[in-house]
């Protein structure tokens, strides 16, 4: 893992990632991204084995992804080539101080991932650390099935839940599919308040939506991330609220992919529950400080973050 500092490191994991590729289209800009791929991308940055699955069309975005995936030391080995649509992309307009709005295209080429058994043998599960996966890409029924093929063989892996609510593209029936699946789960406090009036769970103290959700699933660990307030945290009986590192907020897309990477990092490490959201912190805030949802970014860079020095004195 060149680059990473010394008390740093994590073991090498071996994670599944399956999920969107797309390009976020900001003006005349275009950022490669996609929940899912940006969770893998940080992670091999991260120096860990990751095996990513997902769907790119026969067009030169789908060529791009291919080019900038060698680039990064990502194996393409599980992206196929779907003939009948269009790579991704989502349409996204950034406010003031920089939080995203999407406007997803769909159906699109991810929604149409493809694993043989053979891929099938070779990616088991059963021989993984990590199977991650979201909700967006299983309101498309052929991504579904794929998944719950690869969790109903999941073995000892954990399993990563990222609820990652978009308009129009979840169902509270899949939710608690999803999170039934689940060994750990991630979300935002906003997404934690529209599920607790979706389903009528307290959402007034952060440290009780994290406890009963935690008992009512059985998940070893809840993380819900608060923008640059930092997170709220339950792993196993342990409850922990972690202060942020406040930048000036460039682009925040892709800030919670690389807060999940790097939050995956600390917990497949074994680290302490503080460590691990302070570790996630710094590289969530560090992504959002820059361009684009996988911006070049170094652990050296994420440590060297302090917190008076980012703070706003008040007028």
């Amino acid at each position: 893992m060149p680059g990473l500092m010394a008390r740093e490191r994590g073991v090498g994991l071996k994670i599944i990632s399956i999920g969107e590729v797309l390009w976020d289209v900001m003006g005349e800009q275009e950022y490669l991204g996609g929940t899912a791929f940006n969770f893998a991308a940080h992670l091999r940055k991260l120096g860990h084995e990751v095996a990513f699955i997902s769907g790119i069309g026969d067009d030169e975005r789908g060529r791009k992804i291919l080019r900038r995936m060698d680039e990064m030391d990502l194996s393409a080995r599980f992206v196929r080539q779907v003939e009948d649509h269009a790579t991704g992309i989502v349409t996204v307009t950034l406010t003031k101080n920089g939080q995203p709005s999407f406007v997803l295209h769909r159906p699109a080429a991810y929604d149409f991932p493809q694993l043989t058994e053979n891929d099938l043998r070779e990616l088991s599960p059963q021989h993984a650390d990590w199977v991650y996966y979201g909700t967006l890409l299983q309101m498309s029924k052929p991504a579904r099935q794929v998944t719950m093929r690869l969790l109903d063989s999941a073995g000892p892996a954990r399993r990563f839940y990222d609820v990652n609510l978009r308009k129009d593209a979840y169902e509270p029936a899949l939710i608690l599919e999803l999170m039934s699946r689940a060994t750990v789960v991630k979300l935002n406090d906003d997404e934690a308040a529209v599920l607790g009036r979706m389903f009528s769970w307290p959402c007034d103290s952060l440290e009780l939506f994290c406890r009963r959700t935690a008992a009512k699933f059985g998940w070893e660990a809840v993380c819900i991330t608060r923008s640059q307030h930092g997170c709220a945290l339950l792993i196993g009986k342990q409850y922990l609220e972690a202060e942020g590192y406040p930048v000036d907020v460039v682009d925040a897309v892709g800030a919670g992919d690389a807060f999940a990477a790097a939050f995956v990092h600390g917990l497949g490490s074994g680290w302490a529950p503080a460590r691990v959201a302070d570790f996630a912190n710094r590289v969530g805030a560090l992504v959002a400080s820059r361009a684009g949802a996988i911006p070049p970014w170094t652990v050296e860079e994420a440590l060297a973050l302090k917190e008076k020095s980012y703070r706003q004195e008040p007028a």
